[in-house]
């Protein structure tokens, strides 16, 4: 008789999960239930790891997340898949040696891996010590038992994480990095610090792009946000005066005919109202950009990398109403980095694009002056072209015995309208 799995509770989620783990061992490799995901663990990882069910920091969805109170904490699971462009899907066999005669596996539709990756406890503790509900004890001292008790609410699961004594000392130290502490009757009592939570962001966005940023998130929000836009192209086009042999092709009879045509025009250039206005010479099919005006520094490009990071870990981990705190202090003057320079920076860049667009929209048509030959030449092209088109309609429209009609000898012919004059 198969063995069933033990009915979820929520008074001790490490029993639950050690009956499934157990439950889980006994079934034999050739059995029907094969899983629709695919983890990788951590390698180092010991007996006291669980899956548990926690409330996602920012939107509150509880999410599957990794457990282990005596290695590296906890983790979150980022899915890695094929995109569905180019899909894939996996081959799992077991690993049964060379001798093995026969392997049993099974295949994937979705190639997805879910790999487990550190995840900061404290973003599970600032619901719990900063609520939105703000209460008259949130700014006061308090011991860590006491603000866990306050929360009525907290799941099972949540409740095994943060009163795990194995874990306790991990939990206390970063309770400290984003809190004001203070020693009472041996005893350490904990006030949430919103300058430090920032500082604590400020540090991790630090990191991250000291890793460097993926390189999409480089092209799309960095190199872009920051190049300067193309202000002008100077053209110019020089043609002599030359005789050209044009070839026409005469569709219905197949005649080749050769027609002698005399072109001559003299420069032509176009410049823009920058360039007009500032009088200096552009080489010619050479771009001029703001580059010289004002140069993007590294400086720059630094507070916008750490400010989209900041965006990311705000997006992903902060509940909304600690958010909307953290961009109101990064926008006062008590804030421990200062974004004005990039605030500047690209306020500059969009009047720069501003008038770039106002500049080759007077140009017309986003393409160089033309000389008065060459637009009258285009003209002339353009009405024989014109001609061509209506001659071939109005032939399309005649019949076949019409055109046959035409083709017919009449030089030696009367006349019709001889039959019908008067006799004299």
């Amino acid at each position: 008789m198969p063995s069933t799995r033990s009915k979820p509770t929520t008074e001790d989620p490490s029993e639950e999960i050690k009956g499934a783990t157990a439950n889980s061992k006994r079934k034999t490799p050739q059995s029907v239930d094969v899983p629709n995901k695919t983890f990788i663990l951590p390698s180092k990882r010991s007996d006291a790891a669980r899956f548990l069910s926690l409330p996602n920091p920012s939107s509150g969805d509880f999410n599957r997340y990794y457990f282990d109170p005596e290695g590296a904490g906890l983790y979150e699971f980022t899915a890695v898949a094929s995109t569905q462009f180019a899909p894939r899907s996996i081959l799992f066999t077991p690993n049964n040696g060379d001798d093995a005669q026969e392997t049993k596996g099974y295949i994937t539709k979705k190639a997805e891996l879910l790999i487990a990756t550190p995840i900061d406890v404290l973003f599970f503790m600032l619901p719990i010590i900063a609520p939105a509900d703000k209460t008259s004890t949130s700014n006061m001292f308090q011991p860590l038992d006491d603000i866990l008790d306050s929360q009525d609410e907290l799941s099972a699961h949540v409740r095994y994480i943060v009163y795990n004594t194995s874990f306790r000392s991990t939990l206390e130290r970063r309770m400290q990095s984003i809190c004001d502490t203070m020693e009472a009757a041996d005893e350490k009592l904990y006030r949430f610090n919103e300058t430090k939570l920032l500082k604590e962001l400020i540090a991790k966005a630090d990191r991250m792009i000291a890793q460097g940023l993926p390189a999409s998130l480089e092209q799309n929000f960095i190199h872009k946000a920051l190049a300067p836009p193309l202000m002008s192209v100077k053209r110019e086009d020089t043609m002599t005066s030359t005789t050209t042999v044009t070839t026409v092709e005469n569709e219905e009879s197949q005649d080749m005919e050769v027609v002698e045509t005399q072109s001559t025009s003299a420069t032509t250039t176009s410049t823009t109202l920058s360039e007009q206005q500032s009088g200096v010479s552009t080489p010619a099919t050479q771009p001029s950009t703001v580059e010289e005006i004002s140069p993007s520094s590294e400086s720059v490009a630094r507070l916008l990398r750490l400010r989209i990071a900041l965006s990311f870990l705000k997006q992903s981990y902060l509940p909304p109403n600690l958010s909307t705190k953290i961009d109101e202090t990064l926008k006062s003057p008590e804030s421990p980095i200062d974004f004005k320079p990039l605030d500047d920076r690209l306020k500059e860049l969009a009047a720069l694009r501003a008038e770039a667009f106002a500049s080759r929209a007077m140009d017309g048509d986003f393409t160089r002056k033309r000389g008065f030959e060459e637009e009258d030449g285009d003209s002339e092209r353009a009405a024989a072209k014109r001609r061509k088109d209506e001659e071939k309609k109005a032939k399309a429209a005649e019949s076949r015995a019409l055109r046959d009609l035409k083709k017919v000898n009449t030089s030696g012919m009367k006349k019709m309208s001889d039959f019908f004059k008067k006799k004299s």
